[in-house]
């Protein structure tokens, strides 16, 4: 596959004024309703309190939040049309590496003709070369491009310049791109989120191990957040067959700080959503914590001895916001 970055240039990993056109970006989304505007994908973002033109970090723990993306190959259109049914939080239609070099041309006018009109389930394209972009940046169904291969912030800046209004999600695939995440993730207020390409990362970096890849996993976490976007979205696991494994490493993924994961086939849809989800234990400590907070002020400790102060509060806030997903 092309590569979408150029060649190497300065990094730029300012925000000045990234709050500011990030409304208005934001302003001009695409709802159901046909206009762009903030969707259950993409939580407020305003300015954080005493930092002028840094935008306020957004809570990922509402009810709507995305647990599951799932890809359908863009070649495909009716496996598209069953994953756009699947209960699958947002569908991705894949360019890339779904489909074969000699279907791309087929695989960008399927998509454009399903783009064409506006869907309840959300739906991003993972766009296989820039030269895809203006194709499909006009059409009312597209909510969001997810661009492989970036390594460096610049590649956003292009893309961004095709596609204006609409939110962008790198993927970073390669050592270089892991070392630049937080530049990335800041490089333009049209950066909604980035995550891992494990597939190709995994091949560049020559990791044998899942464990080998632990310490990329904590980076793009630890940028996303100090970019205040939402936590990144774990990586596909590719085995369908094995759902034990899948909800082992979905447990893994949010104990490292993950919210949500993408897959390939919709029965690993539930086995995510699941392991996201918070447990009964957790939701009955969540509630302890909160009701205890709203009879004392500041830190206190609660009759088994834990301490808890505003952060272990607002971490039982977002438990009791995510479990509110399933009513």
């Amino acid at each position: 596959m092309s590569p979408l970055n150029g060649p190497a240039e300065r990094e730029r990993t300012g925000a000045r004024g990234r709050t500011d056109a990030r409304e208005q970006t934001e302003a001009s989304e695409r709802t159901g309703a046909g206009e762009r505007t903030e969707t259950s994908e993409r939580t407020g973002a305003g300015e954080a309190p005493g930092v002028p033109g840094a935008p306020a970090p957004r809570s990922t723990a509402s009810p709507r939040a995305p647990l599951t993306w799932l890809y359908a190959p863009g070649d495909r259109p009716e496996v598209v049309r069953k994953a756009l049914a699947s209960g699958a939080d947002i569908v991705i239609v894949d360019l890339e590496d779904a489909v074969a070099p000699h279907r791309k041309a087929y695989a960008l006018d399927a998509t454009a003709d399903l783009l064409a009109d506006d869907h309840p389930v959300p739906v991003h394209v993972r766009v296989h070369t820039p030269r895809d972009i203006p194709t499909l940046a006009p059409l009312p169904g597209l909510r969001g491009i997810r661009v492989p291969k970036v390594t460096h912030a610049t590649d956003i800046h292009r893309i961004a310049g095709l596609a204006p209004g609409l939110p962008l999600y790198p993927l970073l695939e390669n050592a270089l791109a892991v070392e630049h995440a937080y530049a990335i993730a800041t490089a333009h207020p049209a950066v909604r989120g980035i995550s891992l390409g494990e597939a190709d990362l995994r091949a560049d970096l020559g990791v044998r191990e899942d464990s080998g890849l632990d310490w990329p996993r904590g980076r793009v976490v630890v940028a996303a957040r100090a970019a205040a976007l939402p936590p990144p979205v774990q990586s596909v696991h590719p085995d369908v067959g094995d759902l034990a494994a899948l909800a082992a490493g979905c447990a893994r993924g949010r104990a490292m700080g993950f919210f949500g994961r993408a897959a390939i086939h919709p029965r690993q849809l539930p086995v995510i959503e699941r392991a996201y989800l918070p447990t009964q234990q957790e939701i009955d400590a969540a509630l302890e914590v909160v009701e205890a907070a709203a009879t004392e002020q500041g830190a206190l400790a609660l009759p088994d001895g834990r301490f808890v102060d505003a952060a272990v509060v607002e971490g039982a806030r977002r438990v009791l916001a995510l479990a509110a997903r399933t009513g």
